[in-house]
């Protein structure tokens, strides 16, 4: 049987965010970060196994909160299980809010990783398309970028942070690995915080903490 190639994922070496200046947590400075990373010419696509392991590059990440602000004001967002089929076993049982994923060389339409435009904007809509269904109109806006070296998982990824705001609360999971997804009072997040990955944490405190 004709072994399965590995996933490429897109990469940029982790001096290259330390030179635009690395943080913890969150960042609200978007213009400081996102266009010089993604036209970066040391960006490179490398295969996913041996990047969940080497901090020496980071894994750029699409992140994506889906939300809904009902007409008396009450803000839910869609809430999810990490299950066994995800592709990062470190985040297994986990909750989280985020949804999208890695960058691949399958959404690249040139050899070369920076030469492309859109090649972020596909990932993410391929991620999305993958993981939820998404029955409603929605208005989007980038927030910031996160950024965990505490935990191993956050060590090797840099997250890039949108909120979708839906018209209705109508998302489904369209893959196993996307469990008990609901929306959810962000009260009930904050208030059930350390069950979350740690993305979830930085994101839920910075956008819903009191």
């Amino acid at each position: 049987m004709e072994a399965v190639a590995e996933e490429q994922i897109l990469v940029v070496p982790a001096e290259v965010f330390d030179e635009l200046g690395r943080f913890q947590g969150i960042s609200t400075d978007i213009e400081r970060y996102l266009d010089p990373l993604l036209r970066c010419e040391r960006l490179s696509y490398k295969p996913r196994g041996p990047m969940e392991e080497d901090p020496s590059y980071k894994q750029l990440i699409a992140y994506v909160l889906l939300q809904h602000t009902a007409a008396d004001g009450t803000v839910t967002v869609f809430s999810y299980t990490r299950g066994g089929g995800g592709g990062e076993k470190r985040l297994h049982a986990k909750r989280s809010v985020g949804v999208g994923g890695h960058i691949s060389s399958d959404d690249a339409t040139h050899d070369t990783a920076h030469a492309d435009e859109g090649l972020y904007r596909r990932g993410l809509e391929r991620e999305l398309s993958e993981e939820v269904h998404i029955g409603s109109a929605y208005t989007e806006r980038l927030v910031g970028l996160i950024n965990d070296d505490e935990t191993p998982v956050g060590r090797v990824h840099l997250g890039v942070v949108h909120v979708f705001e839906l018209e209705e609360p109508v998302v489904s999971s369209a893959e196993l690995a996307l469990a008990e997804g609901q929306f959810l009072p962000v009260e009930q997040l904050l208030a059930e915080i350390d069950s979350y990955e740690s993305w979830s944490q930085i994101a839920i405190r910075a956008l819903y903490g009191r």
